[in-house]
């Protein structure tokens, strides 16, 4: 294969001007190359509205080099280059295919980096992109070299060379996956949860000879399988392209469909002032039509109220999952439900459209990484602020975690609720890895009971079994852990609150989301917003509190506690169950650089949550900065009340 033209995304002043005009530049002169390129700066939520070759238009327009964005419309379908060059961990952060898609419909045939995020290089994979991390392959592109597929394979597991041979998995998968049927992998040595999970599930291909290692790829059966609104268009343009109408899909009643993203858009101030709510519409129509054809469960928008019945993984976690299966979806944060035991992984649309029809769902199985959570929890200290502290962990900033199972345990662990645990496990997106676990045990009996009615008791086999090998122990004493912060730009740029030498006025707080909108999460906003409530405070006047449920469920739950109305009480501004702010599909969003949020989600990308800057925080760091108005903990604000500071 020949490649003609290479864009090096350096960050030497003046590199991508340059090679935009027409210029070659070699790796020095293109300076350190960016690292860390997000899906979300590949293509910016708002274009999550498109499902076509029309994404080509706004590939990486949200991409940020030195303070800027190089990258308008159509600007890289037109520069005539079919060669990426990155830095590290390119392609972090969501599962969306839009951004391979949007590369590839721009004329990219191959992305070079010096290392990939997963999910956003197996979706390369499923549409025949090639990707690769040779850096030498730069020289020799550049001099005219010919490069073989058997070269850009190379060094990468059977089943992605296979996949990329045949032109994507769709292809794939009509030619071998059909036929596919249980592969009983032995379990004669200590195993990881994960691994015996997908030993039992794990499929038997034609051509493929896989037991599941780490590092190599195949295939499982999934218990479940959902898609959101963002993707099941795209999904259907694909599946309907080529296979045609009707679709034979395996095990409809698997299947599940949540609109949760948009609910809340028409108040979002980037789809209203962007005039994008027409393809808003369009996106749900396309999902609408396709679960009304096929009879499939959807869980949509609310009605007689705004809102949805719930965020995909945090309804999956609460109504679906159960330990010891598996559960796929179209969403990075699918993770969620590692909480109860259930091994859960995000996947990308053409992953989601293959298994719909063939029931078999790609999976490279990854080394085991085990956090241990030691000590004991201080008060006021959430799963938020320990997220946020393994995020700025030196091993994780250095990408031990990218690929990797986290298994989290420890006295900590077994003292936390299925609540507290799904923030851990959810945010392994945000910490590089395939999925997050946490193996069944008696909180979790309380859940299912509580929360569903279901009568479960963990088999013998639900655990590691001691000797089992993992790639490597992070060992964390959570009474060193106190209230956290993640500095805008990036989940790891954690700071400990005690050590923030700057005063950080917001005047957006926002609390909700998958990560911080299930139930405990509310008795944390709760307890601060009673305090003060209480103490006659309110919301300080320039700062805008938005708090948000994750699901009905959720809702549901505050209003019988009598949470409400405290909420309203202390100026908050309560809002329907939806993804929201965090998608930059509702209020809560940023409209002006200067602006400062503080925010209980899972990110804070360049561009996430609109044009300002967006700190990180657990749910009671939110509210004490709301009703502060600048950032600081519910301890130091309660501090400050009982011992005011001389005027």
């Amino acid at each position: 294969m020949k490649f003609e033209g290479m864009l090096i995304l350096g960050t030497a002043p003046g590199a991508i001007a340059r090679q935009l005009s027409g210029e070659a530049l070699s790796l020095a002169e293109a300076g350190p190359l960016r690292s860390d390129i997000s899906t979300d700066e590949i293509t910016p939520i708002p274009t999550l509205l498109n499902f076509d070759a029309t994404l080509a238009r706004y590939a990486h327009t949200g991409t940020v080099i030195n303070g800027e964005r190089p990258f308008g419309e159509d600007v890289l379908a037109r520069a005539g280059v079919s060669v990426l060059v990155g830095g590290r961990r390119y392609g972090k952060g969501s599962s969306r295919e839009h951004s391979p898609l949007a590369e590839k419909s721009a004329g990219i045939r191959l992305v070079i980096a010096e290392s990939f995020e997963r999910i956003y290089r197996q979706n390369c994979d499923n549409l025949g992109l090639f990707t690769s991390t040779d850096m030498g392959l730069v020289d020799r592109i550049s001099a005219g070299e010919e490069v073989t597929v058997d070269e850009l394979v190379a060094g990468r597991e059977p089943l992605a060379g296979a996949i990329l041979r045949e032109g994507g998995l769709l292809a794939y998968g009509q030619k071998y996956l059909k036929a596919a049927s249980p592969a009983l992998l032995p379990e004669d040595r200590p195993m990881t949860l994960a691994q015996k999970i997908v030993a039992r599930q794990a499929l038997a291909v034609e051509g493929l000879d896989w037991a599941a290692e780490p590092g190599s790829g195949g295939f499982v059966r999934a218990d479940f399988r959902f898609i959101h609104e963002y993707y099941t268009g795209m999904a259907a343009h694909m599946l309907h392209e080529r296979f045609g109408h009707p679709l034979a899909l395996r095990d409809p009643d698997s299947i599940i469909l949540f609109e949760d993203h948009n609910s809340y858009a028409h108040r979002s101030p980037t789809h209203v002032n962007q005039g994008l709510l027409p393809q808003v519409r369009t996106l749900s129509q396309a999902h609408r039509d396709f679960g009304r054809e096929y009879g499939l469960k959807d869980h949509g928008y609310l009605i007689g109220e705004e809102g949805s019945e719930g965020i995909s993984h945090a309804m999956m976690a609460e109504s679906y999952a159960q330990p010891g299966r598996i559960v796929v979806g179209t969403d990075s944060h699918t993770p969620h439900s590692g909480a109860v035991g259930c091994f859960a992984y995000g996947v990308g649309t053409t992953d989601m459209a293959n298994a719909f029809m063939t029931g078999a769902v790609r999976l490279t199985m990854a080394e085991g990484l085990l956090v241990r959570l030691e000590g004991g929890q201080r008060p006021g200290v959430t799963a938020k602020d320990i997220v946020l502290t393994l995020l700025a962990t030196e091993a994780i900033r250095q990408g031990a975690g990218v690929g990797k199972i986290f298994e989290f345990a420890g006295p900590v662990i077994d003292a936390m609720s299925i609540d507290e645990r799904a923030t851990l496990t959810n945010m392994v997106a945000e910490l590089g890895g395939l999925t997050g676990i946490c193996a069944p045990d008696a909180e979790t009996v309380r859940f299912l009971r509580e929360r569903r009615g279901i009568e479960f008791e963990p088999e013998p086999w639900m655990v590691s079994d001691p000797g089992a090998a993992y790639a490597e122990v992070i060992t964390l004493d959570c009474a060193e852990i106190g209230p956290m912060l993640a500095r805008p730009g990036d989940p790891g740029n954690g700071v400990a609150i005690a050590d923030l030498d700057e005063v950080v006025r917001p005047g957006i707080a926002y609390g909700g989301s998958c990560t911080a909108g299930k139930r405990e999460d509310f008795d944390h906003y709760y307890e601060v917003a009673r305090w003060a409530v209480d103490r006659g405070m309110k919301v300080a006047p320039g700062v805008k509190l938005y708090l948000q449920c994750g699901t009905v469920q959720v809702r549901d739950y505050c209003r019988a506690q009598g949470y409400m109305e405290v909420f309203e009480a202390l100026g908050a501004e309560m809002l329907g169950p939806a993804c929201g702010a965090c998608g930059q599909c509702g209020p809560g969003v940023s409209t002006r650089a200067e602006e400062v949020t503080i925010s209980a989600i899972n990110r804070n990308f360049p561009g996430r949550g609109g044009p300002g800057s967006t700190w990180l925080a657990s749910p009671p760091t939110v509210i004490a900065s709301a009703v502060a108005g600048r950032v600081l903990s519910f301890e130091q604000l309660m501090a400050e009340v009982s011992f005011p500071s001389e005027p």
